[in-house]
């Protein structure tokens, strides 16, 4: 009897000992399931991350260049004219060479870097034109917060008391169609002027609407004949309450009827274009 109990006692600690060792195997299995699952999510993340950072690592690779490349290009370095607008060194030489040409006198009168760039692409523009266009108060341009201001007096565009343009316009707008379009970003507003003068006709209710239509005019022509982006433009009419000056003479309404062009280049094609002609 003492025997049998013996037995049945060892029977019974190796059936348990067996069940302890599967629990433990189950356990340690799942453990290594889990560790690979995660040494594998890990790998992943790894190969992730090295992707970013080698894009990155590319990114700085490019940027570094292009600043090497301004530092070892010192004729394309970029500078501030009076802290509204940015152009390169080669461009503000060629700027200095036009400058020698433009009359001392006015040249004289010139304060700051931007005047002088001002007085350099008034020259450009005008130069470019026919020599009957050419008179300083058809034409006037300046330099603003990097925005270039374009006034053209209206009798180079229109007709009294007209808003169809003037084949003699075709200088002027051309040149102008081709800084635009040369500037896949820039934008354009083209504002209509009248003097005080009051004005009703069948086909014009008032001042309001006769410089609105001008400016439309303007910007149809340059979207029709110079395949300018119409996205790009905007018609503006200022009636008469933006003057110049007071609306006293005749020669005071005369500066007062204009259109004015307003546009936002990059400098440096801005002025390249004008002077390579």
């Amino acid at each position: 009897m003492k025997r049998s109990f013996t037995l049945i006692a060892l029977t019974g600690a190796v059936i348990m000992t067996s069940c302890v060792s599967k629990k433990k195997y189950v356990a340690l299995e799942q453990e290594l399931q889990d560790t690979r699952s995660n040494l594998q999510k890990t790998t992943v993340e790894k190969e992730e991350l090295e992707d970013k950072f080698a894009k990155i690592e590319a990114r700085v690779a490019d940027y570094n260049a292009k600043i090497n490349s301004l530092r070892d290009s010192n004729d394309e370095k970029m500078v501030m004219v009076d802290d509204v607008a940015a152009i390169s060194n080669k461009t503000k030489e060629k700027m200095r060479e036009t400058l020698a040409k433009v009359d001392q006198e006015k040249l004289s009168g010139a304060k700051s870097l931007k005047d002088s760039m001002n007085l350099a692409l008034s020259y450009n523009l005008k130069n470019s034109l026919d020599d009957s266009l050419k008179e300083d108060e058809d034409i006037s341009i300046n330099l603003d917060n990097t925005v270039v201001m374009i006034s053209i007096s209206d009798k180079l565009l229109f007709k009294t008391a007209s808003y169809r343009v003037n084949d003699k316009a075709s200088d002027i707008l051309g040149k102008l169609a081709n800084v635009i379009n040369s500037e896949p970003s820039i934008e354009v507003m083209v504002e209509g002027h009248t003097d005080s003068r009051t004005i009703s006709n069948a086909v014009v209710s008032d001042n309001w609407d006769l410089s609105v239509k001008r400016a439309t005019s303007i910007v149809r022509k340059l979207q029709k004949d110079y395949e300018v982006d119409p996205a790009k433009l905007i018609a503006s009419g200022r009636s008469s309450y933006k003057p110049l000056v007071e609306n006293d003479t005749k020669e005071n309404m005369a500066i007062n009827r204009r259109t004015r062009i307003v546009l936002l280049p990059n400098m440096d094609k801005f002025f390249a274009l004008l002077s390579s002609n």
